[in-house]
């Protein structure tokens, strides 16, 4: 059986198209069902039926896929121990990151991930914290790592950075000291998407505080926080936001920061995998290493903050 052709099916099954499979294996879509085709044959079973546009896994297909799977993980479980320095050793990890881990924890994971694996290749798709647990739990992602926790017994979170929210208004705005959230609503305001982590958080403090948020003045909702930032700068609106993006702004003098009085709400960046999910070997290192990836072992501190 060739290993090559059961790798190639998996990923098959796990985007449900022979299109995006040929994509996330660089292969052209007939060379992969040429693949397919030669597995079939050679098991005289059908492993996909196809309805339309659509790619259904028949029952032998789910079986094969499980098997595929534990014959791959020896695979890469052989290489690995034949090898003797482990920096060698070569595959794809994917990752659903949320938009602040995304932008300012991951980059550096990946850095420190690589000076020990330099033939690592990670493939990144960066959305909201929902849509990246969704990622996880539907098997198109082998990590994730998010500002929101949605509970699932499928799931395993694991803690990476403490951080909490503060207030960003441009350098034309004049505002003194620590601001309370109802002075906060007279301004025109910028709000993330419901499924961000940071809009979680918001919300729940309103809650807590019973404050309606129709008593904000939004003028805009957007998903990307890189958006939200230039909003602000431009002098557009105010937000509230992770603290570590906007002291990356605030150092570099393109905004002010402010705390919000009684905000004391703190809330943790994670990393999330599917416990079910049989991980390769490389996003098994990933996964046992997170932490060290994201903090400095020597000081105990967040690297390059």
């Amino acid at each position: 059986m060739d290993l090559h052709q059961l790798y190639i099916f998996t990923k098959v099954v796990e985007h449900k198209s022979f299109s995006k499979a040929a994509e996330d294996v660089f292969l052209s879509q007939s060379t992969v069902s040429s693949h397919i085709q030669a597995l079939e044959k050679m098991l005289d079973v059908k492993l996909f039926d196809r309805v339309g546009r659509e790619t259904i896994i028949t029952p032998y297909g789910e079986r094969l896929y499980q098997w595929a799977l534990k014959l791959l993980l020896i695979k890469d479980q052989a290489l690995l121990d034949l090898k003797q320095g482990m920096n060698d050793f070569r595959g794809v990890i994917h990752i659903a990151a949320s938009s602040v881990p995304g932008q300012f924890l991951l980059p550096k994971m990946v850095k420190r991930f690589r000076d020990q694996y330099p033939h690592a290749i990670f493939q990144i798709n960066q959305s909201s914290s929902k849509n990246a647990v969704e990622k996880i739990l539907n098997g198109t992602a082998d990590v994730g790592i998010v500002g929101n926790q949605y509970e699932s017994d499928k799931l395993k979170y694991i803690p990476l950075l403490k951080e909490k929210l503060v207030l960003i208004t441009s350098n034309k705005m004049e505002l003194k000291g620590p601001i309370h959230i109802h002075e906060i609503t007279k301004y025109p305001f910028i709000m993330r998407n419901a499924d961000s982590g940071t809009n979680a958080m918001i919300e729940r403090f309103l809650k807590k505080n019973n404050i309606a948020k129709d008593e904000f003045t939004i003028i805009a909702y957007t998903d990307s926080g890189q958006s939200l930032m230039q909003f602000v700068i431009q002098d557009i609106g105010i937000a509230i936001v992770s603290e570590i993006a906007a002291m990356e702004y605030a150092k570099d003098n393109l905004l002010k920061l402010h705390e919000i009085t009684g905000f004391d709400d703190e809330r943790y960046f994670y990393l999330v995998y599917h416990i079910n999910k049989t991980q390769s070997i490389l996003s098994k290192l990933f996964i046992e290493n997170a932490i060290n990836l994201v903090w400095d072992r020597g000081s105990g501190s967040l690297s390059d903050r």
